[in-house]
């Protein structure tokens, strides 16, 4: 549930309570006030009425004087009945008298009651007539009036507390969703630029509105977004001088280094020749060297994939063939599944890269034999690269083609830049592939690498 619609439900039902508390009330009170009001009136016209026909006469109530007292009695708009020993007399219908009204009557009280009668509500008013000594005269009088108007009034009470109830829910909804619109503004603006934060546009801020506590949080929003916006641009700062210190040096470096692999393969070819420690030192020269020149040309390579300046030269090759010649230029002894008329659309310098780096790793951290089967799933071309060493710990999983990773921090250097792996992950990448990393059950590490056969990126 969204907090819009919270704010105007909370309004909703506060505003129905309250008309319900207010309206209800009031409606309560005007009702029984009218009620009774009207009842008092009834019952003191009818003992006005009464007493009106005092003193009685000294004989015995007949079905005439009966009569003659419902007459006197029931006035314009009612009608009445008097009864004395079993006889009666008027225009009232005997049946609308309760037994607890008659009750009440023939003890010489006053009573009153509201009955249903000829569809509509009629107050019954009962009392004894007294003789001058203030004795009993045995005579009954019931009045029946309408109690039309009475109830009108109720029941437009009744219309007035729904309508005021309606018009107090009305205005409570448009208060909740002017006020919702209000507060839920600068939320929805800290939403957006905490999205686009997000997204990398470290420009975003929140507009400040007032000073409560929700300016509050966008100023605090807007401190905090710009303190990141400034570390950010100092670290992508650093990080382009770093970048670029890399790619100075290693290109500085190419120059002494080509001088120096002339000079290491001259005395490599004269290490037979030479006795035996300074034979071992030209050896041992000549392939640090290589080492240093591989991993600058690792470094460079890295450079251009930092920098954006990596490009493929896609053409249309024979896998097979690709994966072969890499294989035979290095001396690779592997197993090697490579199914003819395999072609795609790729980049066969970077194929080579990203091959030669999965089967240099399987020899050197791994453990013989090596397979590489190559295979085509749907529109995917597929390279598996597997070895028969203990395959790669859970931890290591995770890190494995990132740069310099060491999955033992105690392990001396080795032949390799520590950086082929991460190389042939970016190669993949480029072509809009996969590379990943895994262990095969039975044992040994697998690298599977999905390239699309088209080329797409």
């Amino acid at each position: 549930m969204t907090l819009r619609l919270r704010l105007l439900l909370a309004f909703a039902f506060l505003s129905v309570v309250t008309a319900v508390a207010v309206a209800g009330a009031g409606y309560v009170r005007s009702r029984d006030a009218i009620v009774q009001r009207a009842q008092d009136n009834a019952v003191i016209e009818t003992t006005n009425r009464v007493e009106q026909l005092y003193p009685l006469p000294a004989r015995p109530p007949d079905a005439a004087s009966l009569e003659r007292i419902a007459g006197k009695v029931s006035g314009r708009e009612g009608m009445a009945l008097a009864r004395a020993r079993g006889v009666s007399a008027g225009s009232m219908d005997p049946s609308v008298i309760t037994p607890e009204l008659q009750s009440l009557v023939s003890s010489g009280q006053v009573g009153w009651q509201r009955v249903p009668y000829a569809g509509a509500v009629w107050l019954v008013v009962g009392m004894q007539m007294r003789v001058s000594g203030g004795g009993s005269s045995g005579i009954e009088v019931y009045v029946l009036r309408p109690f039309t108007s009475e109830i009108e009034v109720v029941d437009e009470l009744a219309r007035n507390a729904w309508l005021i109830g309606g018009a107090g829910l009305v205005l409570a909804l448009g208060m909740g969703f002017l006020a919702a619109r209000g507060v839920l503004r600068p939320v929805r603006d800290l939403r957006m630029a905490a999205w686009r934060l997000g997204q990398g546009d470290l420009s975003a801020r929140v507009p400040v509105r007032g000073r409560d506590e929700l300016a509050a949080v966008a100023t605090t929003f807007n401190s905090t977004a710009a303190s990141l916006e400034h570390h950010v641009g100092e670290l992508r700062r650093m990080e382009a001088d770093a970048r670029r210190f890399v790619a100075d040096v290693s290109h500085e470096l190419r120059t002494p280094l080509a001088a120096m692999t002339a000079v290491t393969d001259v005395l490599d070819a004269e290490t037979a020749a030479l006795p035996g420690v300074a034979g071992q030192a030209a050896r041992l020269v000549n392939r640090e060297t290589q080492n240093l020149t591989r991993l600058v040309n690792d470094l460079i390579e890295v450079t251009r994939f930092d920098s954006g300046t990596a490009a493929l030269a896609l053409d249309d090759v024979d896998v097979a063939e690709v994966v072969s010649r890499t294989l035979r230029m290095r001396g690779f002894e592997v197993s090697a599944t490579l199914p003819p008329d395999v072609r795609a659309r790729l980049d066969p310098r970077r194929l080579d890269v990203i091959v030669a780096n999965l089967v240099g790793n399987a020899l050197r951290h791994g453990a013989p034999p090596v397979s590489v089967r190559l295979s085509v799933e749907e529109s995917s071309l597929v390279i598996e690269v597997a070895d028969s060493g203990p395959g790669l710990p859970e931890d290591v999983l995770p890190h494995v083609f990132a740069r310099f990773y060491k999955a033992d921090s105690a392990r001396g250097r080795s032949e390799g830049s520590g950086l082929g792996l991460a190389i042939a992950w970016e190669n993949a990448r480029l072509h809009g592939g996969t590379l990943v990393a895994g262990n095969r059950p039975g044992g040994g590490a697998l690298f599977t690498l999905r390239l699309p056969l088209g080329g797409e990126r």
